[in-house]
């Protein structure tokens, strides 16, 4: 079962990962961040969030690899980072266990907007 007001970033750029984090600290949210694939999945497994924003283009395992990898045993909400607007690409990301696609650069109100979405807000 996830914790409602969890969540986990996993994202090499720091300073995205550090304004994904502000956005989801100021809506409410404890937030873990992990700067891989591996890591990230690391932090899934022991705080069990509610929602995970994953990024794609990451150095070790990608975002599609690590969404397989954490769709294996959670059941947290996934929202697919990516910098690269591309149907095809985010058909693949959903196939991997991704439950959103959101394109960079993004707005934090829709960041905040997506997640809240996904969680089953208004």
């Amino acid at each position: 079962m996830s914790n409602p007001l969890v969540a986990v970033i996993i994202e090499d750029d720091a300073d995205i990962r550090s304004l994904v984090v502000a956005v989801l600290e100021q809506a409410g949210y404890a937030v873990h961040a992990a700067s891989g694939g591996l890591e990230g999945i690391d932090l899934v497994a022991r705080y069990e969030p509610a929602v995970t924003t994953l990024d794609v283009s990451m150095p070790g395992i990608d975002g599609f690899e690590t969404a397989r990898r954490i769709r294996a045993f959670s059941d947290t909400r996934i929202l697919m980072v990516s910098a690269r607007a591309d149907d095809a690409e985010e058909r693949v990301g959903r196939d991997a266990g991704a439950d959103d696609y959101l394109t960079k650069p993004f707005r934090p109100r829709e960041l905040r907007d997506r997640v809240r979405l996904l969680l089953g807000g208004e």
